[in-house]
């Protein structure tokens, strides 16, 4: 059954290098896929942009030129929240997701108390960020990004902000004509709705399903399985992605956990092999446009 990795574009991976411990660098998770026959990966850093690294290590370690990788950006304070500038940087140098706020997010310092075990360790504190007011109205650097996604026709990852905040910024990026949007792992310390989900998924976006946080023994915490079915009954196929987003220090690896995360899908809730290549391979190429 392991050959259905072969086509597998896991577009959420926490490889290093990091200021966070990592399970694997881009360089052992490209091994990794070139053994399983993934036809890709998207390596994601909370500090850091990580094209440079995909671009070399594609480049130059992957010999027989069969797996791709992806970089991306994340709007944190370590490169200036809404930059646009450092944005338009990083889609220059093929940046195909841009992130708003993750361990800089309001929410997600709340929620985990300066205890996350993705996060790294830095010698400066986070600035919490907020990026939508209790009217409801965005931060209007927030919006130019927003703007500027639409225009070059760039991936949105909607990040760790509330539901609350979530709802806003999908609102907002499909008004301004944002094609392309992932909500980031809803169900996990986000706070939504399985009837947000469900809408979100008509507005367009892609709903994302990670490995991580039902994987038992996660460093992140393990959802109860309820979720999963939940999730499968709120959101169509057509609009759901499923991801590792692994490579955190302890928890394993990315396609490991992949592989183990689908045989559970195909087991215990019942989706085929064209279910899995269909939220595993189809949707986040169409998503990425790749």
């Amino acid at each position: 059954m392991r050959d259905i990795l072969e086509g597998i574009l896991d577009i959420h991976v926490h490889a290093g290098p990091s200021v966070a411990k990592r399970e694997v660098d881009a360089a052992d998770m490209l091994k990794e896929a070139q053994v399983a026959g993934y036809r890709g990966f998207l390596v994601k850093d909370h500090y850091f942009p990580t094209m440079m690294g995909a671009k070399m290590v594609e480049e130059h370690l992957d010999n027989r030129k069969d797996v791709k990788v992806y970089g991306a950006i994340a709007l944190n304070n370590s490169v200036g929240l809404f930059n646009l500038n450092a944005v338009d940087v990083a889609v220059g140098m093929g940046a195909k997701l841009v992130y708003f706020p993750t361990v800089s997010s309001k929410n997600h310092i709340d929620h985990h108390k300066g205890n996350f075990a993705g996060s790294g360790k830095t010698s400066i504190p986070e600035r919490p960020v907020v990026y939508v007011d209790e009217n409801g109205a965005m931060d209007p650097a927030a919006v130019e990004v927003l703007r500027y996604l639409a225009e070059k026709d760039v991936v949105l990852g909607t990040g760790h902000g509330t539901a609350w905040e979530i709802d806003h910024l999908v609102k907002k990026a499909v008004e301004l004509g944002v094609k392309r949007i992932l909500v980031n792992h809803p169900q996990f310390h986000i706070g939504a709705t399985y009837e947000q989900m469900n809408k979100w998924a008509a507005m367009g976006a892609y709903i994302e399903m990670n490995v991580c946080v039902f994987t038992s023994g996660s460093r992140l915490g393990s959802l109860d399985d309820h979720i999963i079915a939940e999730m499968l009954r709120a959101v169509p196929l057509s609009q759901l992605i499923l991801d590792s987003d692994m490579g955190q220090s302890g928890n394993g690896s990315p396609v490991e956990g992949m592989y183990r995360f689908i045989m559970l899908l195909m087991d215990k809730f019942g989706l085929t092999r064209e279910d899995i290549d269909l939220i595993t391979k189809q949707n986040p190429a169409k998503l990425l446009g790749v």
